[in-house]
């Protein structure tokens, strides 16, 4: 968190413990370490306020799954809807917590709209665990398949080659010396 104008804003968890600048402006505050933006909220101008951003804490979270339940940065929390309705489904399992903290660090490699879209089509097969919504992330990853090349006429072949063996047989029965080898 850092301190501003009595108000405490939340930064990234990459950025705890390092100097960081604070560029107030008249409607929010971005925060900035080393020319990066760490923090964009905003700004609030009671006295006390804490402003969170859940999506600073999801690497912490990987820690302390359980953070995702009672944590202060998680009430509240307006997740899109198809991730919203996964969380719900998880929440009964015994790992919930833990397999939506998968699913919510997929985000960060692959976006909120694919990870979304990746939820959707998990929840319209009738499945919603993580294991399943990160299967269809990397199939969304994987390269298409390379364009059919054709193959110039000069190229192709004019006789099709033919397997003999026989001639094989013949070079390996015959040494450099002339003698043939013991069996």
């Amino acid at each position: 968190m850092v301190r501003f104008d009595n108000n405490k804003y939340s930064v990234l968890a990459t950025a705890v413990g390092r100097p960081v600048e604070v560029h107030a402006y008249a409607e929010r505050i971005i925060i900035r370490q080393n020319g990066v933006i760490v923090g964009e909220h905003i700004r609030a101008f009671g006295r006390g306020e804490v402003v969170y951003d859940p999506w600073h804490y999801v690497p912490v979270l990987a820690r302390k799954p359980g953070a995702l339940r009672n944590g202060a940065p998680f009430r509240n929390w307006l997740l899109p809807p198809a991730m919203a309705a996964v969380r719900r489904k998880l929440t009964g399992a015994d790992d919930g917590d833990r397999q939506m903290v998968q699913i919510l660090s997929c985000v960060v490699d692959d976006g909120l709209p694919a990870v979304e879209a990746a939820c959707r089509e998990a929840l319209d097969n009738g499945v919603h665990s993580a294991p399943v919504v990160i299967n269809i992330l990397a199939r969304r990853r994987e390269p298409a398949p390379p364009p059919f090349l054709l193959t110039p006429a000069a190229l192709r072949l004019t006789h099709e080659p033919v397997a003999d063996c026989a001639r094989y047989d013949s070079l390996r029965r015959t040494s450099p010396h002339g003698t043939h080898p013991s069996p």
